[in-house]
């Protein structure tokens, strides 16, 4: 947050998209948030209640008739006082708007300030904070139930768990502080170690969650490879459900990577449609071909196409340590008896045969658990892997002290940053930079 803008002010700022629409919102908060209200419409309205009302200029002149809701803090989303402006939807009016109530006293809030409002006065932690916008961003029905669940707590309650148990075990060890002339006796120290394991288990538990949180907010990187003319571009189409992509029997017809996204069992796939693998003189299928491989290299997945009504004639796959799916192409006619015992999807991009198939397969590659369920429980992200990963080190560096016998101020003091660095996740330990780096990348109004 800008240093020059106190949270004691009263901001304000578009919270709908622009454009024009039926309504868009006019948000506001801040202590003096009644007061520009009444000064912008010549009322006072009731608390949760929605009342119609104008909003006039300095002259007295209607900018909009508008529908006024005013939560009072700290029972509001930011747990100030919080009034809302359904307007008319277009970009005109609703600048207007706003720009009445700058005028009548409120300042620009800035992208994430009201969110970060909400986090200081104690409306939520800074893992609810940031799911916020995950919930915003979410690009398939998987992501946006982890985002949900992490919006109501699960990151918070599971960091916290391992908070409480951390806490007990340094109250011990700084007992041991307090009273040097006792020594940790053999059995307390394998019940500390115990408890700093457990502790390891569940933080390891959530680390291992990262990946499913990066695929799951960024989508799955899906490379379609290939010999030329095997189906790739239909495949893309068929995904998709519209044809995006040229489709030729002439060989050669994607020369370049081609990328979209599509919502595929629950996952966001981000497919990457990629020039045929096979020897040539041209310069610029060359160039395309090894785009191809790259995308490949990179990948999250690979769709590999084959022909099944000719010979296997399998393209070199580049070097990759991706998850990967063959697919037989044009099963609706007869298969070449050489694909016969063969592992591999039958699909047929004409008919749409194996469309519900692929999608099952996808889903069973990335997503684990009980029935192979995602645990959408707790998706973490980069920040959030960072802080585990430090705790972790400091915890090990613990548990190392107390096997080895070393003085106990030494062990409180790994004990201690391990809970600072739990704390960093939930916002607990609040430095400035975290908070600016966090709410730096939410959108105006939220």
């Amino acid at each position: 947050m800008n240093p020059d803008m106190q949270s004691t002010d009263t901001i304000a700022a578009i919270a709908t998209p622009p454009g024009s629409g039926a309504i868009s919102v006019v948000r506001m908060s801040g202590p003096q948030a009644t007061a520009v209200l009444q000064s912008c419409t010549g009322k006072v309205t009731q608390a949760r209640r929605a009342t119609l009302a104008h909003v006039r200029d300095a002259r007295g002149q209607v900018i909009d008739e508008v529908v006024v809701t005013y939560f009072a803090g700290p029972a509001s989303y930011t747990g100030e006082d919080v009034v809302e402006f359904s307007c008319h939807g277009g970009m005109l009016v609703t600048r207007r708007v706003l720009e009445r109530l700058l005028q009548c006293g409120a300042r620009p809030a800035e992208p994430g300030e009201f969110t970060r409002r909400a986090f200081e006065n104690g409306r939520m932690d800074l893992t609810r904070a940031e799911a916020v916008m995950d919930v915003i961003n979410a690009g398939s029905d998987l992501a946006l139930r982890a985002a949900q669940n992490q919006l109501h707590g699960a990151i918070f309650r599971k960091v916290e768990a391992a908070v409480d148990k951390l806490i007990s075990v340094a109250a011990h060890v700084e007992a041991y502080i307090d009273f040097p002339e006792e020594d940790i006796a053999p059995d307390t120290t394998q019940e500390l170690v115990d408890a700093v394991d457990a502790v390891c288990a569940e933080l390891r538990a959530l680390l291992a969650t990262a990946d499913e949180g990066r695929l799951l907010r960024e989508g799955v990187r899906t490379a379609i490879i290939g010999a030329p003319n095997v189906g790739k571009s239909s495949l893309l189409n068929m995904l998709l459900g519209y044809e995006r992509a040229i489709v030729s029997d002439t060989a050669g017809t994607t020369r370049d990577t081609i990328e979209e996204s599509v919502s595929l069992g629950g996952l966001r796939l981000r497919l990457i449609d990629t020039a045929g693998l096979h020897d040539s003189a041209d310069a610029i299928e060359r160039a395309g071909m090894e785009r191809s491989r790259r995308a490949g290299a990179e990948a999250d997945l690979v769709l590999e196409v084959a022909d099944a009504t000719l010979p296997p004639a399998r393209a070199e796959l580049p070097q990759s340590t991706a998850q990967h799916i063959l697919l037989l192409n044009k099963c609706d006619l007869p298969e070449h008896p050489a694909w016969q015992g063969v592992q591999a999807l039958r699909i047929s991009c004409r008919t749409g045969r194996g469309h519900q198939e692929l999608a099952d397969a996808i889903t069973g590659l990335f997503l684990h658990g009980n029935g192979g369920e995602l645990d959408t429980l707790a998706a973490i992200n980069t920040r959030h892997r960072y802080a585990l990963q430090q705790a972790l080190d400091y915890l090990a560096a613990a548990r190392t002290g107390l096997l080895s016998g070393v003085s106990p101020e030494l062990m409180d003091i790994d004990l201690r940053a391990a809970l600072d660095a739990l704390g960093s996740i939930s916002g607990r330990v609040d430095t400035e930079d975290i908070l600016t780096r966090v709410f730096a990348t939410f959108c105006l109004g939220k």
